[in-house]
Parts: structure tokens; sequence; C-alpha cells
């Protein structure tokens, strides 16, 4: 199915504030993989989410995810697509939930990075139970963000179940 350009010329300054942001600060507007060129653009965030420590990084995903959900909703508004793959913010907070676990313990380096970004890419592409039903079910910004927040939730899981067999 063809999407429709977006034309930001034909948007108010508001309308284009909201579209970049919600195209990931055109990280979105990739020709090809859009989503995967959203969530490796979501790996800038590590730093940040090292430097304010595990309880700091949970708080700013939450108000992320919040955000997320209106910017989602009303980017898909304004560019007449629902749940358009070019809307990215949502890869932001998933990717981000994925690396939780190793923020937690402190374990972070560039093996961790490709491991965490391939297993969230796994799951947003895959759509295993519940997260098809998600992206089927529920519309709106919160149907856009919940499907990759749950994908993010799963790769944090497979991190999570890989760490305490490491450690046990």
């Amino acid at each position: 199915m063809h999407k429709p350009p977006i034309v930001f010329k034909n948007m108010t300054w508001t309308e284009r504030f909201i579209v970049f942001c919600g195209v990931g600060f055109g990280s979105g507007l990739a020709p090809k993989a859009p989503g995967t060129f959203g969530s490796a653009f979501a790996l800038l965030f590590i730093p940040i989410w090292l430097a304010i420590g595990f309880y700091g990084a949970i708080l700013a995903i939450i108000i992320m995810s919040l955000v997320g959900i209106w910017i989602c909703g009303k980017t898909a508004d304004i560019i007449h697509v629902h749940d358009d793959g070019r809307i990215v913010w949502d890869e932001f907070a998933g990717q981000s939930i994925t690396f939780l676990p190793l923020i937690y313990i402190g374990q972070m380096n560039w093996i961790w990075v490709v491991v965490g970004f391939a297993l969230f890419r796994l799951f947003d592409v895959w759509k295993p139970w519940p997260i098809r039903i998600i992206d089927e079910k529920v519309d709106g910004g919160f149907g856009i963000m919940f499907d990759d927040i749950i994908a993010g939730v799963w790769a944090a899981i497979c991190i999570m179940i890989y760490l305490y067999f490491k450690m046990a």
C-alpha cells in the first residue's frame, strides 16, 4: 500500500513540530525500514539512561511513553495514516525498555547494544502474543505505542533470563 507523502509545507509550525517528533526527529523518514532506523536512533538515548540511572531511566521512559501516546496519535491524524511505519517515536520507548535490565546492573557494552537492538527488532517485527493482537485491535496513539512497549518488555525479559542463568 502506498503511503501519502508527508508534506511539511502544508502544516502549521505546531503540526510540523509534532510530526517531526513523531517521525523520530527524521529517523523514520528513511525510505526503507524506518522502524529499524528509528530503533537505531533510539540507541543514542543509552548514555542518557546510564547517566540518570535505573530509576531516572524508568521515569523518563514512562514520560516518553505517555507523551508518545499523544505525539503518535496526533502525527497519525496530521498525516492521515494510522500507525504509519514512519511514526517511530514508539520505537524510542520500546527500544529503551529493552535496556532496563542492563542499566539496573550497570553492565552495558557494545555487544549488549547490538543484542538489545536485535531482540527488540525481532519482537517488533515478529509480533508474538500479545503484540500482534494489540497491533491489530488497539487504535490511536495508545495502540501505536503499546505494541512497541510490549516488544521492549519481551526483549528485556529475554535479557533478564540470560542474566539470571549467567549469574546462577
